[in-house]
């Protein structure tokens, strides 16, 4: 079992709007994450939000949502909250995405689980990040992340998945601009 942890409870400070609740080509930026992660096969996709008004329609959508109420402190608090949770659910793995990736496909987040012993990363703009695959023998190095950081140095070495147009996050009004061009 290979679950998908979203990490989706940040500020969205640069964008001056819940990315999360942006809509694109008929979804929201989080209901695309679930949907993307479902179709990649990932079970459970556990989707970690800030938001209590994201919890129904993302349940409707087969996700388990957790509300993380220390969003502030940074990223690591959404990864704990997920990790936590599909480490209780006995994962063998867990996949770490976004929801702000509109490049991400099923069948990327498939590549990076092909070798479910060692951590995958996806390559672009000449750096390891997420969409990340992590077995569950590394959950307890998840679990000592703190603040806004992220995974980026349980990367160094890791295994890469090469998708450049991964580079496209949203994080600005220009950002939301080329993805709404890009993918409708």
């Amino acid at each position: 079992m290979i679950a998908a942890v979203i990490l989706a409870a940040g500020a969205s400070t640069r964008l001056g709007e819940p990315k999360q609740l942006v809509r694109l080509a008929g979804e929201t930026l989080v209901e695309r994450a679930v949907r993307i992660a479902r179709e990649a096969g990932l079970s459970p996709v556990v989707a970690v939000v800030r938001d209590a008004e994201l919890i129904e329609t993302l349940k409707t959508r087969g996700a388990h949502v957790l509300l993380n109420g220390k969003y502030y402190e940074g990223m690591s608090t959404s990864i704990h909250a997920g990790v936590r949770w599909v480490e209780g659910m006995k994962a063998n793995g867990v996949v770490l995405m976004t929801c702000d990736q509109p490049a991400v496909t099923a069948g990327h987040l498939r590549e990076l689980c092909v070798d479910p012993e060692s951590i995958a990363g996806s390559g672009y703009a000449e750096k390891i990040g997420i969409p990340a695959y992590f077995p569950s023998s590394r959950f307890g190095e998840l679990m000592k992340l703190g603040g806004d950081a992220g995974a980026r140095e349980l990367l160094r070495g890791a295994r890469t998945v090469s998708c450049e147009a991964l580079g496209l996050d949203i994080d600005t009004e220009d950002d939301l601009k080329l993805a709404r061009k890009l993918f409708g």
